[in-house]
């Protein structure tokens, strides 16, 4: 019985560990697949879909492969990627739905190179390559990689996807452990029964002699018949008595064991794995529906080029390089600051750009058109002193990036309206519609008039006047003030006008409306005696050049302003929510 349990425990030892190592060996799947393409004719431009870019679930390595020295990359979007590149030829590589193999397709257009792509505010990602490309990134279907070596050249022809693939065997360690754990079993009865063998086969007590049986008549055989009955024996090879059951019991196990090892180490073929049917390829472009100009991975990313982009203008007084990141009322207003800087160093500079996000993020929602605009509130400074800017952003094209059309600094206390989710977006308003408390077009001379007028202003009782601490600064009471200190040899005077700045109106939750004005504040101060002459304080000086003027002086400040504008049938009034003035402008008469 020991014998048999021993034989037991190494059937299945040998059965689990040829198992568990068969399944890390022989029986191991393959642990990536790689689907490659080459390019049929040369293109600017190759674009890998989507689709195929997620035809197995795992994180994709993309290899490109050209004669350019130099190669790019960068993935975004799939409409953000084909509306940048527009009408050029480009090569699409997408996954033949018939086949599970990448094909590549050329596409006619009537450009035949594109700009440098490095640096678009609509890649999510960008690489730059020699040669050779790779690199490894967990890319959506929604999303598109974007191929191009300088432009001019063509780029990389050889593309190839590569996917890891799960050929993990998570019970070959328990089976190797249970074999092991049956083999040691195995062993020990094994040995027990060897010694227990030894021990009956030991001295026995003499039996008693009983009488002996009569003989048999013995019968004589011929050596003939007797070699033949030895030759009969030999060719049986059996033994006999005991030791013939022991060599039997013996020739068992060893039969059985190699029948084990015959069936646990047959060869299986390796699976193949098919590619999902639901991940066949889309047509490359937008979704038809309305998507948010920018998610708000790539908002943070915009957000810290502009930030980088102007710290570096600001700090060298560059006009070119803040013209990259600015437009409208802001950038006039950056320029005029870095005329008075060249002048008088020690002036106060334009409204710094924090570079990190706040939790207040409204873009526009388009079909796939430009421009797209976006509104966002960034900070800067500690948790007991944080100032809040509010940007609003506008791309004109897909090949130009977003540039900063206004930056405000918001008043204290302020409470922005409820807007819909960043993944949402929102509808940009045309500036003369009707549907909201004033018309977007008529704000900025609307608020202009209580600056200059306060309560006799004709749109006084439209907007709220607690909190606007920019009535406060510039409002009528200060510009009373002013003309009280002049001599009674000049004479002030000040008009308004509607700034070149597109005007923004982004809908929030409550169909009102986020907007952003600009308004230019005229003031002209004039000599009312011959002879007589007027003084250019601060800024204005610094930007003429002179201090003093006999023929008068009329000076232009900007004003960006952010209001809420609530509906026309709310009894809401319309709130300033923040404001940036500077000079934008200053002239001897």
């Amino acid at each position: 019985m020991r014998f048999v349990l021993a034989i037991v425990f190494f059937v299945l030892a040998l059965a689990t560990l040829g198992t568990g190592v068969a399944q890390r060996t022989l029986l191991a799947g393959p642990d990536h697949v790689t689907l490659a393409t080459t390019a049929s004719k040369p293109a600017p431009v190759t674009i890998i879909d989507g689709a195929a870019l997620n035809a197995y679930p795992e994180a994709q390595t993309v290899k490109l492969a050209g004669t350019s020295s130099t190669s790019f990359a960068a993935y975004g979007r799939t409409s953000d990627v084909m509306a940048w590149v527009g009408n050029t030829n480009y090569t699409e590589v997408r996954l033949n739905p018939k086949t599970d193999e990448l094909e590549s397709t050329f596409h006619h257009g009537v450009a035949t190179k594109v700009p440098n792509p490095s640096g678009s505010d609509l890649w999510l990602q960008q690489y730059k390559f020699g040669s050779f490309a790779q690199f490894r990134a967990k890319i959506p279907a929604s999303m598109s990689v974007i191929a191009v070596s300088n432009g001019r050249l063509a780029a990389p022809p050889s593309v190839s996807v590569t996917w890891p693939l799960d050929n993990s065997t998570p019970w070959s360690g328990t089976l190797i452990l249970i074999g092991a754990i049956a083999l040691i079993i195995g062993i020990i009865l094994l040995l027990w029964a060897f010694t227990h063998l030894r021990r009956t086969r030991g001295p026995r007590r003499s039996q008693p002699r009983m009488p002996k049986l009569p003989k048999q008549p013995r019968y004589k055989t011929s050596a003939r018949s007797i070699s033949s009955g030895r030759a009969a024996a030999g060719q049986s090879g059996r033994g006999k008595g005991r030791r013939a059951i022991r060599n039997f019991v013996t020739i068992v196990p060893v039969l059985g064991i190699s029948a084990a090892l015959l069936v646990g180490c047959s060869a299986a073929p390796a699976p193949t794995v098919v590619s999902d049917s639901k991940l066949a390829p889309k047509q490359v472009g937008g979704s038809g529906g309305k998507i948010p100009a920018v998610t708000t991975v790539q908002l943070q990313e915009i957000v810290r080029r502009i930030s980088k982009t102007v710290g570096t203008a600001d700090a060298n007084l560059d006009p070119k390089l803040i013209a990259t990141r600015m437009a409208g009322a802001a950038l006039e207003e950056r320029l005029a600051n870095y005329i008075v800087r060249k002048a008088r160093p020690s002036m106060e500079q334009s409204v710094d750009i924090p570079d990190i996000l706040g939790n207040y993020n409204l873009p526009e929602a388009t079909k796939n058109t430009w421009p797209r605009s976006v509104f966002t509130v960034v900070k800067s400074g500690s948790k007991s002193n944080l100032e809040y800017v509010g940007l609003v952003l506008i791309q004109k094209s897909p090949r130009v990036n977003y540039k900063v059309n206004y930056a405000v600094t918001l008043q204290p206390n302020t409470r922005l309206p409820n807007v819909a989710p960043a993944i949402v977006g929102t509808t940009r308003l045309d500036p003369d519609i009707g549907l909201l408390k004033l018309q977007p077009s008529a704000i900025a001379l609307a608020y202009g008039a209580i600056l200059d007028e306060d309560s006799a202003a004709p749109s006084y009782k439209l907007f709220q006047s607690k909190g606007d601490a920019f009535r406060t600064q510039v409002g009528l009471a200060s510009k009373q003030q002013q003309e009280a200190t002049l001599p009674k040899t000049a004479k002030l005077t000040y008009t308004n006008s509607n700034g070149d700045a597109p005007i923004v109106a982004l809908v929030t939750i409550n169909s009102g409306a986020l907007v952003a004005v600009d308004l230019n504040e005229t003031e002209t101060v004039k000599p009312d005696q011959a002879g007589a002459a007027v003084t250019a304080p601060g800024a204005i000086g610094a930007y003429l050049g002179t201090v003093t003027s006999t023929k008068g002086i009329t000076a232009t400040y900007g004003d960006q302003l952010l209001f809420y504008v609530p509906p026309g049938r709310s009894s809401g009034k319309i709130v300033l929510l923040g404001y940036s003035q500077g000079l934008i402008n200053a002239e001897e008469l």
